[in-house]
């Protein structure tokens, strides 16, 4: 066990922040099965709505610092790519 205060501190913010982390992707994961999953249902009325909170989210994780922003840009390049093929597919 840790035996100074500032190992103690230091030791209890990282368990913070993990907790604080794990949500945020938690999250960020679930916006873009909601994506996937109307893409899917052939939902176009709530797509728009969905894509715009999810790649808001992966930008808003990027900046925190929970995800780096190569991937942030990553996935928000690849939810875009799907989206526009799946709108051109059907238009």
């Amino acid at each position: 066990m840790r035996k100074n205060k500032s190992a103690i501190k230091r030791a209890r913010q990282s368990e913070e922040r993990r907790l604080r982390n794990s949500h945020v992707k938690s999250t960020m994961k679930t916006q873009i099965k909601r994506v996937v999953q109307a893409m899917e249902s052939k939902d176009k009325e709530h797509l728009d709505t969905l894509v715009k909170g999810a790649v808001s989210y992966i930008n808003k994780a990027a900046s925190k610092g929970v995800i780096h922003p190569n991937n942030a840009a990553r996935k928000v390049s690849r939810l875009s790519k799907k989206v526009n093929i799946f709108s051109s597919a059907k238009a």
